[in-house]
């Protein structure tokens, strides 16, 4: 597969996005004004201890206070009926996505919080959090999850800290690898050299999917750096004051380096020199044969133009997605979850009404997994195909589904067809979605993406005038409304003026007014030219 980075810098905003085989699969953002924190490590102090809910509320300095679920407290290692494999399992997940992006979806929902002692989570038993922290003590917890909504963000109290080859876990002990190296042989290997480097009783490490054929004295620089690194958080926290901030995590240009750019991909186009420099300055110290990748773009075309993806971005914010052969998806999010609808559109096959609609789905499923991971949807999606008669068609639409979705970086899970015919999957939410990040509620339709039509609009000024005729406090009113309510009005109920000012007794004078929105009316009082509309809106 072809992997292209474009990084497109500015003063205000630095965009990064991903092709893979010419196609956009993932853009990201990085503004001063929306600082990411994710990674972030504060020294923190408990507000409040919840039992019920096996959560804890830690001020970090932010505008809310973070949370902090009992099973992201500190643990110590334990031997499971899998051993040690079982421990690098479980490592090289977090591992080869950073180890900067905790798994929200990872914590159990909150319990009774009745009982002490430790509680089980699948095959880890999760701590009683009223034994383990106080209310007003100091604590050092790492970010996991960015503010989203009404929501301040998530912590962990297993800090790690990412690097380019190895992610490095103060508070685990053991060395564990990537599970994305497959082969035993490769994965001994790693271990028994990483473990060679590793002073004793200092933390844990995973070894990331890029290092595979890395030296020993590269493994050693690195180790030497995060310990050097986590000493020196350790300090910072002794000098300073509950809530503060002791770490930030790295740039996102230099953490898309550190994570993403490697041998798989295939070229790296970037157009400030600034960006440039800073670039090629980390890989001269990770891994300077990277470098004859990495290209400064100076063309006068701008960078997302020439590889023609601009409008396909300003085309993210839209409910509808086009697929090739016609049919469409319209997302739609939620408070609680985003649902996705698949439809044929113009596309209807020849004679096989079943091979066409799985045609449609199995190409709406390919786009669906492309387009939770470039609009960065996460939490509960569902999906509502076609209908199949056939099991052995819905289970292809599945398998296509989950096979897109391996290619993510956030973690998923895609759940068998239901009942309904709807497909249920959850994703990895470490960050507001675009669309919650980039866009407003409309201030004409207070985010609900609907407005009141014409004949609505006439009808709510109909009862607002008729309750100003009754009470009898104003007799000269100018109605002001929407050019094409006005124009609904004389085209489509010309009497309807005439007949309030008779019923009413009001002196009646409507005027059109581009400014006002399409279903809002003003009445203001002649001659004065007072506003009364509030005194005699009605629903």
């Amino acid at each position: 597969m072809k992997r292209v980075i474009l990084i497109n810098g500015g003063q205000r905003e630095t965009r990064v996005a991903i092709l893979e085989d010419d196609t956009l699969v993932e853009l990201l953002y990085d503004r001063p004004d929306q600082r990411r924190t994710v990674g972030d490590i504060y020294l923190g102090r408990v507000d409040a201890v919840l039992p019920g809910l096996q959560a804890a509320f830690v001020d970090i300095g932010l505008e809310k206070s973070a949370f902090l679920h009992a099973s992201d407290l500190i643990e110590p290692d334990e031997e499971d009926e899998e051993g040690e494999e079982e421990e690098e399992e479980e490592g090289g997940d977090e591992g080869e996505e950073g180890a900067e992006e905790a798994d929200p979806a990872a914590a159990p929902k909150a319990g009774n919080g009745n009982g002490g002692g430790r509680r089980r989570r699948g095959r880890r038993a999760v701590p009683d959090i009223a034994e383990q922290l106080k209310k007003g003590e100091t604590i050092l917890v790492q970010v996991t999850k960015e503010p989203i909504s009404t929501k301040g963000c998530r912590v962990t109290r297993q800090i790690s800290l990412p690097g380019r080859f190895l992610v490095f876990m103060p508070y685990a002990s053991r060395v564990g690898v990537s599970r994305k190296i497959e082969q035993r042989e490769q994965r001994a290997r790693l271990r028994e050299m990483v473990s060679g480097v590793v002073p004793k009783d200092v933390g844990g490490f995973i070894v990331r999917t890029v290092a595979e054929d890395v030296t020993e004295a590269h493994f050693q620089r690195e180790v030497d750096a995060l310990l050097g690194l986590w000493r020196k958080i350790n300090r910072k926290k002794l000098y300073v004051r509950a809530p503060a901030l002791v770490h930030r995590e790295t740039s996102l240009t230099r953490g898309i380096i550190r994570d993403l750019f490697s041998a798989k991909v295939d070229a790296l186009h970037v157009d400030t020199k600034e960006l440039h420099h800073e670039i090629g300055q980390y890989l001269e110290q990770v891994d300077p044969a990277l470098m004859e990748r990495v290209h400064l773009y100076q063309d006068p075309t701008p960078l997302f133009d020439k590889f023609d993806i601009e409008a396909e971005i300003r085309d993210l914010f839209k409910a509808r997605c086009e697929l090739p052969t016609g049919g469409s998806l319209v997302i739609q999010p939620t408070e609680a979850l985003v649902s996705i609808d698949v439809n044929t559109g113009r596309y209807t096959g020849k004679k096989d009404p079943e091979k066409t609609i799985l045609r449609t789905n199995l190409e709406a499923a390919r786009e669906i997994a492309r387009q939770i991971r470039l609009r960065d949807i996460g939490g509960i999606i569902v999906c509502d195909f076609i209908d199949m008669e056939s099991r052995g068609n819905r289970d292809r639409v599945l398998q296509e589904l989950r096979t897109h979705l391996a290619r993510d970086r956030a973690r998923t899970r895609a759940y068998a067809v239901s009942e309904l015919g709807l497909i249920e999957m959850t994703r990895q939410r470490v960050r507001p979605s675009l669309w919650h990040s980039q866009t407003g509620d409309c201030p004409a339709c207070a985010g609900t993406g609907r407005v009141f039509r014409p004949e609505i609009v006439a009808r709510r000024l109909e009862r607002s005038l008729r309750r100003a005729g009754h009470e009898h406090k104003e007799r000269q009113l100018a109605v002001r409304v929407h050019p094409e309510v006005a124009l609904y009005m004389f085209e489509e109920e010309p009497k309807l003026l005439q007949t309030l000012a008779r019923t009413t007794g009001l002196d009646l004078v409507v005027r059109d007014d581009p400014m006002m929105r399409l279903d809002e009316f003003r009445l203001m009082s002649r001659p004065a030219g007072r506003d009364v509309t509030d005194i005699y809106a009605v629903a």
